[in-house]
């Protein structure tokens, strides 16, 4: 019985150091969905969004406002997870069609948090911010990952033995989702719902 625990712990153990260096060679792609990310945020925060934009988001935030009434903190914990993770996973694995998906969604949420942050700043001055940083400190590296894995997962067409390389790529990105973007996204959910809940 031990000998298997210790199987599966040095199992889990090597996945997850590959699936770091797999990160880590990665990183020309996360950097560069970081740059579309912040450029696109801060287009979101100093320029206006045509109205009917701007009246959707709002509609959109008190739609979820409305379904998250009377939630528990654990309730709470579970729907952001839930929701940041769906996100995470498709801005991921939609990446093997060209990387377009994984870009897009980086333009657009990039785009809310700009209008959120100005939003937040215009009503409440720009101390109110400091909300947005505590789960962004894990929140945000687990999406960068996520959607600059997905990028690099779309390179495969350059490879010369095309679907070898789309297997690797998956492979990788699987267990890097599992054993890092995961986690991540649980912390946030945990610090952001237990704000929420607090008030905060």
């Amino acid at each position: 019985m031990k000998n298997k625990k210790f199987n599966l712990f040095h199992f889990i153990e090597e996945n997850f150091n590959n699936s770091f260096n797999y990160v880590k060679d990665s990183r020309k792609f996360i950097y560069s969905i970081i740059l579309v990310f912040f450029f696109f945020a801060l287009v979101g925060f100093f320029v206006p969004l045509p109205p009917e934009i701007s009246k959707e988001l709002l509609d959109y935030f008190r739609k979820i406002i409305e379904e998250t009434k009377g939630f528990g903190l654990f309730d709470l914990i579970i729907f952001l997870f839930r929701n940041n993770s769906l996100s995470g996973f498709m801005g991921l694995f939609f990446g093997v069609i060209l990387g377009i998906f994984p870009v897009i969604n980086a333009i657009i949420n990039g785009l809310v948090l700009g209008f959120v942050s100005n939003l937040s700043v215009t009503k409440n001055g720009a101390i109110s911010l400091w909300r947005l940083f505590p789960h962004g400190i894990f929140e945000l590296p687990a999406i960068f990952i996520s959607l600059g894995l997905g990028v690099k997962l779309s390179t495969f067409i350059f490879k010369k033995d095309k679907l070898n390389s789309l297997i690797n790529f998956l492979e990788k990105s699987f267990w890097s989702f599992l054993l890092i973007v995961v986690p991540l996204l649980i912390l946030a959910a945990i610090i952001e719902g237990t704000l929420i809940y607090l008030g905060f």
